[in-house]
């Protein structure tokens, strides 16, 4: 039943719910969502024979992990980990953690990712460009993003190349920069290095940036380092790639655009990106948007940066619901 190398998350999941009974396993099961829900089910189905030592095992450490979720919970990784060595030493509590860290996916800085962003910046703003870079990639993209604008223009871009270029960071490290934010905090329990940041991070955090924002940053990567604003550019979708969607795509997001947003995004944008919008119109709506660019008069560079992230927002929704393909990074391969 089982490999020989011992038995694989999903084997031991399907033994819990075996011994648990089908009534708390449909507890279970109703809250689980359903591409697991069918994996366990076949599992269960094609599982034989599970001999009463497998069966131990599994409950053992299952009860195990609870324990230290709870011990987790009443004070920490710390805490936990402290009270389970005591109980059956270090390297049965480290093997512990592992599992629980790994299986709940704790990471740095959680007690930061519930903070709001706005009071956190009053905290962050003045360190090091590189602590800066550190917490930012911890962060979901919308906390970071706000954070990442309201910095100062000379600090945006660097903080923004050091993410991109960040690979590892010590455990140590992280922990000291915690315990800055916070006395009480969750520590790293494994010794390996934590991948942090890179280049999807900042993509991440510039997609969800103002317009403005997004340009400065990128403009000044440009003239620092052009290959990695190349690389950045690759994997972000920018007004400007308008040119590049199909024309089916196209017409799909001018559906969902209201014309008056449409026309104060093209009172900005390039030649181009005009040309497509018109081609991928009807006539009458053509003229339609033309005269009321022209009768607008002038319009604030604020007000055209909104109204066209307003518009990426819309074609990058799209493109995660799968209405629409967007060909990135200048080669075949197509992201749906």
């Amino acid at each position: 039943m089982a490999k020989k190398g011992g038995l694989n998350g999903k084997e031991k999941a399907a033994i819990l719910l075996i011994g648990l009974g089908p009534d708390k396993s449909a507890q279970i099961f109703s809250q689980l969502p359903d591409d697991e829900i069918e994996e366990l089910t076949l599992e269960i189905a094609n599982m034989r024979k599970v001999s009463p030592e497998e069966k131990e095992a599994v409950m053992e450490e299952f009860y195990q992990i609870c324990l230290a979720k709870e011990f987790i919970s009443e004070g920490g990784i710390g805490y936990a980990k402290e009270v389970l060595e005591k109980a059956m030493g270090s390297q049965k509590a480290l093997e512990i953690i592992n599992k629980l860290t790994a299986s709940l996916q704790v990471r740095p800085f959680d007690f930061v990712r519930k903070a709001d962003a706005s009071q956190l910046l009053n905290f962050i703003q003045n360190e090091h460009p590189q602590t800066l870079a550190l917490i930012l990639s911890y962060l979901s993209a919308s906390q970071s993003a706000t954070i990442l604008a309201s910095l100062p223009q000379d600090k945006q871009a660097d903080v923004a190349q050091r993410i991109a270029t960040m690979d590892s960071t010590s455990p140590e490290i992280i922990k000291e920069v915690e315990l800055v934010l916070e006395r009480k905090l969750s520590s790293m329990v494994t010794q390996d290095y934590a991948s942090t940041g890179g280049i999807q991070s900042i993509v991440d955090i510039l997609n969800s940036v103002d317009r403005g924002t997004e340009k400065f940053i990128m403009e000044t990567l440009e003239i620092q380092n052009a290959d990695l604003a190349e690389e950045i550019r690759k994997r972000m979708f920018v007004f400007e790639d308008i040119i590049n969607l199909d024309s089916v795509s196209i017409q799909r997001f001018i559906r969902e655009i209201d014309n008056s947003e449409l026309s104060v995004a093209l009172k900005g944008s390039t030649e181009e990106v005009k040309e497509i919008i018109f081609a991928n119109m009807s006539k009458r709506m053509g003229e339609m948007l033309k005269e009321d660019m022209e009768f607008m008069g002038p319009v604030r560079l604020r007000d055209v940066e909104e109204a066209q992230q307003k518009i990426v927002n819309v074609i990058r929704k799209l493109e995660e619901a799968g209405e629409i393909i967007i060909a990135r990074g200048g080669g075949d391969e197509l992201i749906v």
